[in-house]
């Protein structure tokens, strides 16, 4: 069944300003809820609100920029006229900031719901629905109810009437679960304790001991400090390949420790990077130009690095081992992508590697970092091999 979305616009928060505007994740409360409807698979998303001030008519361009379709109403009758008849309409209160698993999950539902919360002290700025619950801010109502509410409404509120209509009737009331529970704003200090949330459900799992255990504490300051600024997350992207680039340029010109430094700073940007995209609801793309140049540009630094130590004193064995360790990263890396066993977090990565030159550039043992590197992804390589013949040999034998 087709799904659309209605989103409320238009309460003032503590401070006279639309709670919709309120900053969350360096944007605003209304472009999280458009992009939460989004990736619960609604469309079109109608956003009513009253009026337009020019920092929301700001967001609503960010959002088309994005390719989402938004459309701003001024009343009821005209954002009943955007659904059709048939069509299920997922409802966002004003200010209501909802986990992005509450919506992809009621998304599918093909009939009419309201998510509910308790009674309590910690709801009382939730709207009562009876003696037991009260509205969580979210709902699947029919589009026809709507726009029957909206034919009678004259000035009423639309969303609170459209929920108590749809009560009537017989929606079927959800309990939200605590830990997925919306959260109501009416200024931006109720939203500190969602973000916190958003950064926490963030972190993935790691996939190398550089992120697991050395990285985590810069990553988590870095992800904290830029999610309530405006920094675009692909910047962090262009930044870590720029600084990957120039570390191959340093090394060439015998800037060993510059170059070094280069890359550990940029070791961190794509993590940091990718949780920015996913606090923001806006994933980077795995097939990201910038991303995918990360892995050669890293595989140029190191080449620069056995040029240089090759016209300075260590011979071609330098250049040699970092071209040949080069070709045993790639080796490896084709070879974990088409396999289908467990990567152990010990193995060859990008990150690894960079982090692991700190402890030889210490000791001024350069070319000894790049037979390292040459030994570590050839082991690697070779050791994937294994897994992935030992699978094949027990799934065969079965």
């Amino acid at each position: 069944m087709a799904l659309g979305a209605l989103i409320g616009a238009y309460q003032e928060d503590d401070s006279g300003g639309l709670t919709a505007l309120l900053p969350l994740a360096g944007r605003t409360l209304v472009e999280y809820q458009v992009r939460c409807a989004a990736a619960a698979g609604a469309s079109p998303i109608v956003v009513l609100v009253e009026r337009i001030p020019a920092a929301l008519n700001q967001a609503f361009a960010r959002l088309a920029n994005e390719g989402l379709n938004v459309i701003p109403v001024s009343d009821g009758s005209e954002a009943a006229m955007r659904f059709e008849p048939g069509e299920l309409v997922l409802l966002i209160g004003d200010g209501v900031a909802p986990p992005l698993d509450l919506l992809t999950g009621i998304g599918t539902d093909a009939e009419p719901l309201v998510l509910t919360v308790a009674d309590d002290e910690a709801h009382q700025d939730f709207e009562r629905v009876d003696g037991n619950s009260r509205w969580s801010g979210v709902a699947l109502v029919e589009a026809q109810i709507l726009g029957a509410t909206a034919a009678m409404l004259g000035d009423w509120d639309l969303p609170s009437t459209l929920l108590r209509r749809s009560i009537q009737s017989r929606a079927r009331l959800v309990p939200v679960a605590t830990a997925n529970e919306p959260l109501l704003a009416r200024n931006s200090g109720n939203l500190a304790q969602f973000e916190r949330a958003l950064l926490a459900s963030s972190r993935g799992d790691r996939s190398d001991l550089a992120s697991r255990y050395v990285l985590p504490a810069v990553e988590d300051f870095a992800t904290e400090r830029l999610m309530e600024s405006s920094v675009p997350a692909e910047w962090l992207l262009h930044a870590a390949l720029l600084l990957t680039v120039a570390a191959a340029f340093a090394f060439t010109r015998g800037w060993l420790w510059a170059g070094l430094v280069l890359l550990v700073l940029s070791a961190p940007l794509d993590l940091v990077a990718k949780r920015l995209g996913m606090i923001r609801l806006r994933p980077l793309s795995e097939t990201a130009v910038t991303g995918r140049l990360l892995w050669p540009a890293g595989g140029l630094a190191l080449i620069a690095l056995g040029w240089w130590q090759a016209r300075n004193g260590d011979g071609w064995g330098a250049a040699l081992a970092a071209v040949v360790g080069c070709a045993f990263a790639e080796a490896y890396r084709l070879e974990s992508r088409h396999s289908e066993v467990p990567i152990p977090i010990s193995l060859f990565s990008r990150r690894n590697a960079i982090l692991g030159g700190v402890l030889f550039a210490i000791a001024g043992a350069w070319t000894g970092y790049l037979i390292a590197v040459l030994a570590y992804a050839a082991i690697s390589f070779f050791f994937v091999q294994f897994l992935a013949h030992r699978l094949h040999s027990q799934l065969t034998t079965r």
